[in-house]
């Protein structure tokens, strides 16, 4: 029996791949993922994000009768087709077999599901989203498909952004941030993976930042800054911009991003309620036998079996969220008070909802605030 593999392990999987030489030098195409809108929320908050999207479409009965001619040859695993692609030699045409799972019910089936999954996906990647026909000739669909791959898209924002997201722990900064990293094209900075990646490259920085990972204690914000600075002064943010989030915290961390140059242009606070963030963080659990992520309320787990062994996370537990929270609330008023052209948008809401607010405030002009 074949069981799925859990999306979290998968896009680890993907996620490692593409963080090989050659695909960070050469580029890569990704097919088969995302299959779900799950899947897609999950490749854009981890920085997976694609310059352009193709979707092939064509009718369902052209896919079941090309499915049904598929068949393979077992000695190497060559794929034919009974009408397109039959081979000459009588040897190859004696061994090939029909493989398994391309009959016409199983395939409507799959074609149900892909339906059923596809309506979601698609909103995940607008601007960037090309649908091209499949029912034609491929040599038309690959030219087709190159054509839009060699564009390159043009932003609607009349500068280069530079956009800093404020927000308490679970207010879905991260989210955000990659799906203006993925519209813009922004350089998407997140401080806590942008320090820990410096250690794990054992980096200059990342050696001074060694000691306080150990200890699990916080690490002074003159480290951080040499950190963050070295980032944002790189080429690819002057460039293109960047969206920068977990950092600052409070008024001495804004005071010290300030004095290092990098004065963003458009500051947003996503607003959540203290209950809806509880809601969203306590309620998470993690399987220890797959790996897989569940949340009690909006992705409950599927039998009682799972159910019964997925564990929290220490940090989630509701007397370290709301510490956290009360935390925000004390450095979030002097925040406010030193960005004062910043935008408030609230956060309690559905997440494409709450990026129509901020793509608004980039593309328009700041609005004036009465004194």
């Amino acid at each position: 029996m074949i069981t799925s593999v859990p999306s979290t392990l998968l896009i680890g999987l993907v996620e490692e791949r593409l963080n090989d030489e050659d695909c960070v030098q050469r580029g890569w195409i990704l097919d088969g993922i995302p299959e779900t809108r799950e899947q897609a929320l999950m490749i854009q908050t981890r920085g997976i994000i694609p310059r352009h999207v193709i979707v092939l479409s064509a009718p369902d009965m052209v896919l079941i009768e090309r499915n049904l001619g598929k068949r393979v040859d077992p000695l190497t695993g060559e794929i034919y087709h009974t009408t397109f692609d039959w081979p000459p030699a009588s040897e190859v045409q004696g061994r090939l077999v029909e493989p398994p799972g391309i009959s016409e019910l199983e395939t409507a089936q799959k074609l149900l599901e892909y339906h059923r999954n596809i309506v979601r996906v698609l909103p995940s990647f607008p601007k960037v989203l090309k649908v091209i026909s499949a029912d034609q000739p491929c040599v038309d669909v690959f030219y087709q498909a190159l054509t839009y791959v060699q564009t390159s898209h043009r932003s609607n924002a009349p500068f280069t952004p530079r956009v800093l997201l404020c927000g308490s722990v679970g207010s879905g900064k991260s989210l955000q941030a990659a799906l203006l990293a993925q519209k813009y094209g922004l350089v998407n900075v997140c401080c806590g993976q942008l320090l820990k990646e410096a250690v794990a490259e054992n980096s200059r920085y990342g050696r001074d930042l060694q000691p306080f990972f150990e200890k699990e204690i916080a690490v002074p914000d003159s480290i951080v800054g040499k950190v963050l600075g070295q980032r944002l002064g790189r080429r690819d943010c002057t460039q293109k911009g960047w969206v920068l989030h977990g950092f600052p915290r409070d008024l001495d961390q804004a005071h010290l991003l300030d004095h290092l140059g990098y004065k963003p242009n458009r500051v947003f606070f996503l607003n959540v309620p203290l209950d809806s963030i509880i809601e969203r963080l306590t309620l998470r659990r993690t399987d220890p036998v797959t790996g897989e992520r569940y949340h009690l309320m909006y992705k409950p787990p599927p039998t009682l079996e799972i159910q019964a062994r997925l564990l929290q996370n220490p940090k989630d537990a509701e007397e370290r969220v709301q510490l956290k929270m009360d935390l925000f609330y004390r450095n979030s008023a002097e925040l406010e008070k030193f960005y004062r052209q910043a935008v408030a948008v609230n956060g309690d809401q559905d997440p494409y909802t709450v990026f129509e607010h901020l793509e608004s405030g980039i593309i328009h002009p700041l609005p004036n605030k009465v004194l």
